[in-house]
Formats: C-alpha cells, sequence, structure tokens
C-alpha cells in the first residue's frame, strides 16, 4: 500500500512539473531579455523582432537571386548572408523600425547591413502601423518562402570560421543581442 501512494504521489509531482513547464513555455511566458537566440523574440520600445531564420545566400540560386536584386558580384572570399525578420507592433501608435543592423563575429569584427532593392527587404527606419506587423500582411515577403523581410549583409570568408555570429538591433532602452543559428 505504501509502494502505491509513493508510485502516485510521484506521478502527481511528475505532472505538475510537466504542467508548469508548458505554461512557462507555450503559454504566453517572455522573457525581457535583451540577448536572445535565433527564433526568440525581442522587444525593443513599443516593437517585438524575432530573426525567423538567418543563413548565406548563393546568388546561382533562383530563390536567392530575388532576394538579391540589384547587388554587385562578390569579390571571391566573400558572401552575401541575410537575416530574416518578423516584426511586430501591437501598440496604439505606429512606431519606427530600426534605421541599422550590425553583426559581429566571435573574432569582434563587425560587419554592417547593406542597402537592398529586393522586394523583400526590410525597410530600414521605416513604420509599422499599430496592431500591424512586418512583413505586411499579403506582401511578396509575408508570402515568400520564409516568410519574413530581409536585412543584408556582406561577410567575408573569416566571419563562418568565427562563430557565433552575433546580430545587434539598436532600441530605444539600448541594443539588442540576436545569437544567429549558423
Amino acid at each position: 500500500m505504501g509502494r502505491h501512494r509513493r508510485t502516485t504521489l510521484t506521478l502527481i509531482a511528475a505532472l505538475a512539473l510537466t504542467a508548469t513547464a508548458c505554461l512557462l513555455s507555450a503559454c504566453g511566458y517572455s522573457s525581457d531579455s535583451k540577448d536572445v537566440v535565433e527564433g526568440e523574440p525581442v522587444k525593443l520600445g513599443e516593437l517585438q523582432y524575432n530573426v525567423v531564420f538567418s543563413r548565406f545566400l548563393n546568388p546561382k540560386d533562383n530563390e536567392d537571386s530575388a532576394y538579391l536584386i540589384g547587388q554587385p558580384q562578390l569579390p571571391p572570399g566573400h558572401s552575401y548572408f541575410g537575416v530574416f525578420f518578423e516584426v511586430q507592433n501591437e501598440s496604439e501608435e505606429p512606431q519606427t523600425l530600426a534605421s541599422s543592423f550590425t553583426i559581429t563575429d566571435a573574432g569582434d569584427q563587425t560587419f554592417e547591413a547593406i542597402p537592398s532593392e529586393s522586394l523583400y527587404a526590410l525597410p530600414f527606419g521605416g513604420e509599422v502601423e499599430s496592431q500591424e506587423q512586418i512583413p505586411v500582411l499579403d506582401s511578396t515577403p509575408q508570402q515568400g518562402p520564409i516568410d519574413g523581410s530581409l536585412v543584408l549583409f556582406k561577410l567575408p570568408a573569416s566571419a563562418s570560421e568565427n562563430r557565433p555570429l552575433t546580430l545587434q538591433i539598436p532600441g530605444p532602452e539600448g541594443p539588442a543581442e540576436v545569437t544567429l543559428d549558423l
């Protein structure tokens, strides 16, 4: 009888722990940390930025060529790198997007985002209307293969060897840092 009771108590404790984990992870828990990993949203002022995907881009690939419209051929030893965002404005007022983004590698080399003519490009310094998102619903980037707006970088080969890469997003209360998943 004592053994059955211990087993029941252990099972109840395990179920309570599982329910608590579910509530904290999947049911709306959010951290105020400005140091996150790719795929984890970060709030800067009234905007919530989420890096949905990042990767090196291949100019010879049909999908990637749409992200690289107007970009010159790179010299040997360099690659284009795309960071794809979803940005939410849940406030009652229009909010302004960050006007610059940088990536820092483990060797402390910093790389600035470059301008892009692509329909998928995030509009640096643009506005996100009240209760809206970037990419805007039914827009080219929102309906594209990655479902995100692009921030484009030109990186030397050494950057991929000096991982992790960390994306900095400026914000009103200081920058956020997103560790990119390569």
